[in-house]
């Protein structure tokens, strides 16, 4: 009987005590890592490569960050302060953000076939730097099948204009064959350098930056069956 009205005691004490007091304190919810004015402002041209760079690695290794995407969403909402835009092209390969492990809000993407610059790719990049941006990167890939359409000469519609925009790297590689990986790369790479050029002659707007080293310029090259981007030297 005495051990009875002892449990029953216990029991009583357990239910007696007050309901916050049984339950543990909720964890205070992480902030969301996102580009901020502060942090863009901060950015320098070099350092901002070097992120993209530290990125790439990790997406090469399999060890990205882990994103909260969702709490970035609401983080980005009232406003975005990306540190690099990134000229790639449109293959489904090269996803821009996850090649270079980046969150929402981090980098501008423009992207066409062939990463050729026009007039539209220009305008997107000024309005880039206007708002901050501290960098700007063309990024070809392997394998690139605008590329290749250009050294088959291939004409279709719109796509004709296109091509020929890639036509003077496909004269300076010196080679004929789309069925030649290498050929491929180096025109890739000679196509990377040409609208890298390009960017510079054809605006006198991102020109001025780019000479007082306010902004950065470089080509890179991505390996679709590697992950790992190659950034080009001058």
């Amino acid at each position: 009987m005495k051990r009875f009205l002892v449990a029953v005691g216990l029991c009583l004490t357990v239910l007696t005590k007050p309901l916050a007091a049984q339950q543990a304190p909720a964890a205070t919810p992480a902030k969301p890592e996102v580009q901020t004015q502060g942090s863009q402002t901060a950015m320098t041209p070099a350092a901002a490569l070097e992120r993209l760079k530290e990125g790439n690695l990790r997406f090469v290794s399999n060890t990205p960050k882990q994103h909260d995407w969702r709490a970035q969403v609401s983080a980005t909402a009232a406003g975005q302060f990306p540190f690099a835009a990134i000229l790639g092209c449109m293959d489904s390969r090269v996803p821009i953000e996850i090649v270079f492990d980046q969150g929402i809000g981090d980098v501008f993407g423009v992207r066409v076939a062939g990463n050729v610059v026009n007039d539209d790719e220009l305008g997107s990049l000024e309005y880039a730097v206007k708002v901050g941006t501290k960098l700007i990167v063309v990024l070809g890939h392997t394998s690139c099948g605008a590329v290749k359409g250009a050294i088959d000469d291939v004409k279709m519609g719109h796509l004709t204009g296109l091509l020929a925009k890639i036509h003077p790297a496909v004269a300076a590689a010196s080679c004929g064959s789309s069925k030649d990986e290498a050929c491929v790369t180096t025109v890739a790479e000679l196509n990377v350098r040409q609208a890298v050029k390009e960017i510079r002659e054809k605006s006198p707007y991102l020109r001025k930056y780019l000479d007082e080293g306010k902004v950065g310029l470089v080509g890179g090259v991505y390996d679709v069956a590697t992950g790992k981007v190659t950034f080009l030297g001058n």
